[in-house]
């Protein structure tokens, strides 16, 4: 497993249960459905290769959480702005 796809896999996780986070504060019930199964499957990929991880594959996966918290804040707002206008 690769820096670059450790760091997505912890972008993701974080990602996810931040977006996840504000799903249950506003109640978006499929939206917060939908989320739990991406939440699974990132974290099913960082505990799978995790374990036999470098260090600049575990510093990767570091920097991928803080980034993944800071996006997911940014964009949950527009994503659900987009999912109740379609």
């Amino acid at each position: 497993m690769t820096e670059t796809a450790l760091f997505f896999a912890a972008f993701a996780t974080v990602f996810l249960l931040v977006f996840q986070q504000q799903n249950v504060i506003h109640r978006s019930r499929v939206l917060g459905s939908l989320t739990s199964l991406a939440i699974g499957t990132a974290q099913l990929t960082l505990w799978r290769y995790v374990p036999d991880a470098s260090l600049p594959q575990l510093i990767a996966v570091l920097l991928g959480g803080p980034i993944g918290y800071n996006v997911a804040l940014s964009v949950h707002p527009r994503i659900v702005a987009m999912w109740k206008s379609s």
